[in-house]
C-alpha cells in the first residue's frame, strides 16, 4: 500500500483530493501547512496573536480548523506543519523586494516551489511516503501510464490504476492542462522540475468543479460548499496594495506622460502595475484636456506603460501605447526532457498571467533565456511577472520569469 501524504488546505478541493485517494486505496495522511502569520511578524506588531489575526484578517486558524474536521469525516491521520518563518523568508520577503524595486512578482509561483513542493515534499519523503498530493487542478502524464487519478463518473466509485517505476527507466513526467479550464492552475507551477512531478498527485486532474463539489457533498464533507479562498497563497483574502502598505510606506512621485509631461501624482511606484488602469491622480488640467477628447463618444483611459522605481514615476498613456508584442524572460526552467529548445515547437503558446489567453508566441533565444514575440500585442506585460508556456496539445512546458 502506497503512502500519500496529502495537503490539506481546509478547502473542498484539497479535500476530494484526499478522498479520491482513500478511496483508491491509499494510505492517506491528511497534512495542513501553516504558513501565516510567523512568530516574527506577530511579535514585531507588539500585539498577541489573537489581537494580530483579528486586525488582519487572517484565515489561518479557521483554515486550520477546517482541515482538522475533514480528515476526521475522512477517518485519517491529521498533521500540521509550521512553515511560517521559512514563508516568510523565502516568500514575502521576495514579494516586498520585487514590489519595491517596481517589478510584479507572483507569490504563488514561489510558494509553490519552495513550500508546497519544496519543504513539504521534503518532509513527506524524509517520513517515507511515496507521493505527496495537493487539490490543485492539474493533469499529470508520463510515458509509463500512470494515471494520478482515472475517474469514473460522478455519483460512482473512483478508480485509480498506481503503476509504479518498475518496467521503465526514467520515465518523463508531463504537466498538463486540466479537464477544467476555467480553474486551470498549471500557470503556477512552471517551477517544478522531473524530480518534484515523479514523487507528486494532483487527483483532480479529470474533474471540474461541480464535480468535484458533489463528489464532497455525497461523502458528506463540511466543505463541500466552502467558498474558494483568494488573495495572496497562505495570507488569506486582503488586496495587495492593503499587503504591501504593511511594509511599504507611501511615497509621492509624478506621474508622467509619453512625451514627458508632468501630469499628475502617485502614492508610490510599488502600489501600481504595469497595464494598471487609473489609480493615480491627475492633475486639474490634464483632467479637463482628458475630458474633452473623447473618441466613439468615450472619455480616453489612461493605464501605466512603465515604472522606474529608482526615481519614483510612473509613465501613462492611452490604450494603444499599453501593448506590448515582444519581450525577454529569465530564470527559464523547462519541464519535459523532450521539449527542452522551444524554437523547436511547432504551436507555442505563452501565458502571462494565470487565467489569461494562451497567445501564439515564437522564441529565439537571449544572453539570459528567451525572446518572446507574441502574435498579437497585449496589455499588461510587467516585469517580474511569470510567463508560462505551452505545446499545443496543452502540454505546460515550463516558464520563466519576464524581465
Amino acid at each position: 500500500m502506497k503512502r500519500v501524504a496529502v495537503g490539506i488546505s481546509g478547502g473542498v478541493d484539497s479535500a476530494v483530493s484526499a478522498l479520491l485517494l482513500k478511496k483508491a486505496g491509499y494510505d492517506v495522511t491528511g497534512v495542513h501547512l501553516y504558513c501565516w502569520p510567523p512568530k516574527s511578524e506577530v511579535e514585531k506588531d507588539g500585539l498577541t496573536r489573537e489581537e494580530w489575526i483579528k486586525k488582519n484578517g487572517c484565515r489561518a486558524d479557521e483554515d486550520r480548523a477546517s482541515a482538522l474536521k475533514t480528515c476526521l469525516e475522512l477517518g485519517i491521520p491529521f498533521k500540521v506543519l509550521d512553515f511560517s518563518e521559512e514563508y516568510n523568508n523565502r516568500v514575502i520577503k521576495y514579494f516586498y523586494e520585487e514590489y519595491e524595486a517596481g517589478r510584479t512578482p507572483n507569490p504563488d509561483v514561489l510558494c509553490n516551489s519552495e513550500i508546497k513542493f519544496g519543504l513539504f515534499l521534503d518532509w513527506a519523503m524524509e517520513n517515507n511516503f511515496d507521493y505527496i498530493a495537493t487539490g490543485h487542478y492539474a493533469k499529470l502524464e508520463d510515458g509509463l501510464d500512470r494515471t494520478n487519478a482515472v475517474l469514473t463518473p460522478v455519483g460512482s466509485a473512483p478508480r485509480m490504476i498506481p503503476r509504479g517505476f518498475v518496467s521503465a527507466p526514467a520515465p518523463s513526467f508531463r504537466l498538463c492542462i486540466p479537464k477544467d479550464k476555467h480553474k486551470d492552475q498549471t500557470y503556477f507551477l512552471w517551477k517544478l522540475t522531473q524530480n518534484e512531478l515523479s514523487k507528486v498527485m494532483f487527483p483532480l486532474g479529470d474533474l471540474v468543479k461541480n464535480e468535484v463539489r458533489q463528489m464532497a457533498k455525497e461523502a458528506g464533507l463540511s466543505v463541500a460548499d466552502k467558498k474558494d479562498s483568494q488573495g495572496i497563497c497562505f495570507v488569506g483574502n486582503v488586496e495587495v496594495r492593503e499587503f504591501l502598505a504593511r511594509r511599504l510606506k507611501e511615497k509621492p512621485g509624478k506621474v508622467m506622460d509619453t512625451e514627458g509631461n508632468e501630469v499628475g501624482t502617485h502614492d508610490g511606484v510599488w502600489f501600481y502595475t504595469v497595464g494598471q488602469r487609473g489609480g493615480w491622480t491627475l492633475d486639474p488640467k490634464t483632467q479637463k484636456l482628458r475630458n474633452s477628447k473623447t473618441q466613439n463618444g468615450e472619455t480616453e483611459v489612461f493605464y501605466i506603460i512603465s515604472k522606474d522605481a529608482t526615481n519614483n514615476t510612473l509613465v501613462v498613456g492611452e490604450a494603444d501605447k499599453a501593448v506590448k508584442d515582444l519581450f525577454e524572460v529569465e530564470e527559464v526552467n523547462l519541464m519535459s526532457p523532450q521539449k527542452r529548445d522551444l524554437e523547436k515547437i511547432s504551436e507555442l503558446f505563452v501565458r502571462i498571467r494565470h487565467g489569461g489567453e494562451l497567445i501564439g508566441a515564437r522564441v529565439s533565444k537571449s544572453e539570459h533565456g528567451y525572446w518572446v514575440e507574441l502574435t498579437k500585442a497585449v496589455r499588461g506585460v510587467a516585469s517580474g511577472q511569470s510567463a508560462v508556456f505551452y505545446d499545443g496539445k496543452g502540454e505546460c512546458l515550463g516558464g520563466g520569469v519576464i524581465a
